[in-house]
């Protein structure tokens, strides 16, 4: 049996003692390797570039190329990488903004040392990690009041799934609900994220209940850390 590959990991962040730190809690995590660092946004590209690492912890306050320009240049990129964004404060514009360039955890620097590695291990498990202080002010972002009748831009079917994913439903279990093949509910959410113009499946459940798209009564599962 073949030893599982190690989670390699790139820290992007402009505090030398901050990147310290991190390396010195990831070394002692079974499965993790950092296998590189960089202190500005142009030495996080290059980085990403050489590596192709698992995850980027990346920092928005980054000298000269910020943060969120390094999401942005990331998608043309093509990398395997999955970001969580590791930053001291983050405001709900901001927030957004990861978000819809393709961040999938959002963790502020104060509770890094108690929550990284739970962080990682879920972004790397497909999962989305908005922390219990970030939440607040993703709702608030998401706070744009919808288009007249918004609501019958969606069908039956994109409702049900829509409430499924609102509850937390993996894609596997909304296909075993509603008899449907796995790709087809993939299918489908591609099309529902279109319709919407949310980028994922957090600003989906978030919009949705903000919205009143479904008659779920649920809130949104798995929006803070667990």
């Amino acid at each position: 049996m073949s030893q599982q590959s190690p989670i390699r990991i790139v820290v992007a962040d402009g505090h030398p003692l901050f990147t310290l730190g991190v390396r010195a809690l990831l070394a002692r995590e079974p499965g993790f390797e950092v296998v590189g660092d960089a202190d500005d946004g142009e030495g996080a590209l290059a980085v990403l570039q050489k590596h192709r690492p698992d995850v980027l912890l990346l920092d928005l306050a980054l000298s000269g190329i910020n943060g969120l320009e390094v999401l942005r240049r990331m998608v043309a990129m093509d990398l395997p990488t999955r970001t969580v964004i590791v930053t001291a404060a983050i405001d709900r514009a901001d927030l957004r903004t990861a978000l819809m360039r393709g961040a999938q955890g959002v963790l502020l620097k104060h509770l890094a040392s108690d929550l990284l590695v739970k962080c990682v291990r879920q972004v790397m498990n497909g999962e989305y990690w908005i922390g219990r202080d970030c939440v607040g002010d993703l709702i608030d972002a998401m706070r744009n009041p919808s288009a007249p009748g918004e609501s019958s831009v969606l069908s039956q079917r994109e409702r049900d799934i829509v409430s499924a994913v609102i509850k937390g439903a993996s894609n596997k279990d909304i296909a075993w609900q509603l008899g449907l093949g796995e790709q087809t509910v993939k299918n489908h959410l591609r099309r529902i994220f279109a319709k919407l113009r949310v980028a994922n499946r957090v600003e989906l459940a978030v919009h949705a209940m903000e919205n009143q798209l479904t008659d779920s009564a649920e809130k949104p599962a798995d929006l803070a850390a667990r």
